[in-house]
């Protein structure tokens, strides 16, 4: 694994509160202009980025966790490099289902952006790496779950605050289709969460849906795609008709999390609702 994965970003800030934006499941594809179910995904991220200045143009650090290229094609983080750096340089990636983590590693002009940990004031940030390469469902596996707790127990020894990131759900999301791709060892990722207090939240993509619940005091977070949303309580694929959105979060020095997410208005996307889904 490269040394940048491994290593500690630290981010300074003299702030109490740590203001962080999640773009998640952006789908870009290898050239400006391709469509999602119909879609444009450079017109609807860059509409949510447009949104995201109007709304959260100080935000510290910008979250990018997963499916950030539709098919792994360089050209495409190229460009998503482009588009987070409006935002803040301080912009950090993680793998979904449909990225290639090679060319992620080959676009990024800086070699932390694929960090594994990011501390912040009171805080430390850890973004974990769900992707299981050609299955579209996600495994954290061994080396990942000892990592976490070890990472676990420094927080706990300097007495930080931690939110937990990755892209595929932990839990059951009430979709019967994506309910099956969630963590597969879902049990063993909460048993190490279970140990350690200091735990505040776990942030997730892969749904294209907001869902904010709490487990064992834990706060558990999805959030809208930039692009094409899926509809909660569906059955099989089904396509949603909100629009693309981002999610906010404040985060306390307390260990209090502040978070809403905030839709795209007055902007037309074309989508196709009937879709029964894509690749």
């Amino acid at each position: 694994m490269p040394e940048s994965r491994n290593s500690i970003q630290y981010v300074d800030t003299a702030d109490d509160v740590v203001r962080v934006v999640q773009l998640t499941d952006t789908h870009l594809c290898k050239t400006r202009g391709g469509t999602l179910l119909g879609m444009d995904t450079d017109h609807s991220l860059q509409a949510v980025i447009d949104l995201v200045k109007t709304e959260r143009a100080n935000a510290h650090l910008l979250l990018g966790t997963g499916d950030l290229a539709d098919g792994g094609a360089r050209p495409a983080y190229d460009r998503l490099q482009v588009y987070f750096d409006q935002l803040t340089p301080d912009n950090y990636w993680l793998p979904g289902n449909h990225d290639s983590r090679e060319a992620m590693a080959a676009a990024a002009s800086r070699p932390n952006r694929l960090c594994r940990e990011i501390r912040i004031s009171r805080w430390q940030l850890l973004l974990l790496d769900s992707q299981v390469p050609g299955q579209v469902g996600g495994t954290l596996g061994e080396n990942e779950l000892v990592w976490l707790e070890r990472a676990l127990q420094t927080a706990q020894e300097h007495a930080l605050h931690t939110l937990v990131c990755l892209h595929h759900q932990p839990v059951a999301v009430g979709c019967s289709w994506l309910d099956e791709q969630k963590v597969s060892d879902a049990d063993a990722f909460f048993a190490v969460l279970d140990r350690y207090p200091g735990v505040r939240a776990v942030l997730w993509g892969h749904v294209h849906q907001e869902i904010d619940r709490q487990r064992n005091g834990v706060r558990l977070l999805a959030s809208p795609s930039t692009c094409v949303q899926f509809a909660p309580g569906s059955e099989n694929f089904k396509v949603d008709d909100q629009p693309p959105g981002y999610r906010w979060l404040e985060l306390h020095g307390d260990g209090r999390i502040e978070t809403a997410v905030s839709r795209v208005r007055g902007v037309h996307f074309e989508v196709e609702l009937d879709s029964g889904g894509y690749l």
